[in-house]
């Protein structure tokens, strides 16, 4: 029986490098995403005649589209053994006092009520289903850890994420259903290409910091998803080895 996982955010980043990462494991894959012509782009990168990948438009933070997305993965496949909670967004280093209710809203929609929605559907269907069970993997970030200077909306929401982990975790004992985080730090991919450019510091400086092969990060994915449900990876770090994040900021 192949195996079928749900790669959110899937038409760019780690999400993308992931979920091709999953198809070449032997997965049956979905992404979904806002835009409908990066997941064609993730799509065609499985190769010319690979029906491996399945791009869904949806947008996380939206209850009837999630819904929806879920109804079609269930038709489609049958099953759900894997949900990769990867889609994010993110606004500009600010400074606390000048944040808006709209930046912050933005933010936990998508970062936090969206990785909700999610989850909450693959965890109903993976109860379900028979036989029953799976996995649901939610993307961290070194900020579930350790914020950046100007990035409360983000770091509260991946503080939040590590609550959400731990709560799918003791609820899924009782249905075969386990729950992991990955926490990545400074992956490589249009997104963070600043960071060589160089990016605050916790003591007020500027300064370029290394990155990773963001293939790193998907593989890391995969060794989780890989895994027996009676085995699971609670919480993983993988980070670009020199990143200022171990010691004194």
């Amino acid at each position: 029986m192949t195996k079928t996982a749900l790669v959110t955010g899937g038409g760019s980043g780690i999400g993308r490098h992931a979920a091709l990462a999953l198809l070449r494991a032997g997965y049956g894959v979905a992404i979904c995403g806002r835009r409908e012509e990066t997941l064609r782009e993730t799509a065609s990168l499985a190769g010319s005649g690979n029906d491996g990948i399945r791009p869904i438009r949806c947008d996380v933070s939206d209850p009837p589209a999630v819904a929806a997305m879920f109804r079609e993965i269930e038709t489609a496949y049958g099953r759900l053994d894997l949900l990769f909670n990867n889609a994010g967004a993110n606004t500009p280093s600010t400074d606390f006092g000048d944040l808006s209710f709209e930046q912050w809203k933005r933010v936990i929609d998508v970062n936090l009520t969206g990785a909700f929605l999610c989850a909450r559907h693959a965890f109903d269907l993976m109860r379900r289903q028979d036989p029953r069970g799976g996995r649901i993997v939610n993307n961290g970030s070194i900020s579930a850890h350790a914020p950046r200077p100007g990035s409360a909306p983000y770091t509260a929401s991946k503080h939040a994420i590590t609550g959400l982990t731990k709560s799918i975790s003791l609820d899924g004992r009782a249905h075969d259903i386990a729950c992991g985080q990955i926490d990545i730090g400074n992956a490589l991919t249009p997104l963070t290409e600043r960071m060589a450019r160089g990016v605050p510091q916790a003591d007020g400086r500027i300064a370029p910091e290394d990155t990773m092969d963001v293939e790193h990060a998907a593989n890391a994915v995969v060794s989780m998803a890989k895994l027996p449900l009676a085995a699971n990876i609670q919480f993983m770090t993988i980070m670009a080895t020199n990143i200022p994040f171990i010691g004194r900021g």
